[in-house]
């Protein structure tokens, strides 16, 4: 095979820059946009809906339900006990 001087292939400045700096950048953005954008789905279609999650993260307000009025039921037979056997 010949040769020739004028079909010499040689790197510009810029080639070296795409090959070294910008394909392996762009590459991890890339790998990164993959990873966040699957974490958002997975965070909207199934997270967002698990009691644990919602718990750790604080997403779900916990309900206050008001005491119920005969809670003291433990209370009201120690009173009736001290009632009927009054101490001296």
């Amino acid at each position: 095979m010949e040769s020739f001087p004028d079909q010499e292939f040689s790197f510009s400045d810029w080639d070296y820059f795409s090959f070294l700096l910008l394909r392996p950048v762009l590459a991890i953005l890339f790998t990164l946009s993959l990873l966040f954008f699957g974490w958002f789905l997975a965070w909207k279609l199934v997270l967002v809906h698990v009691p644990l999650v919602q718990e750790i993260f604080g997403l779900r307000k916990k309900l206050v339900k008001p005491k119920p009025a005969g809670r003291r039921r433990i209370t009201q037979f120690y009173n009736r006990i001290n009632a009927q056997n009054p101490l001296e």
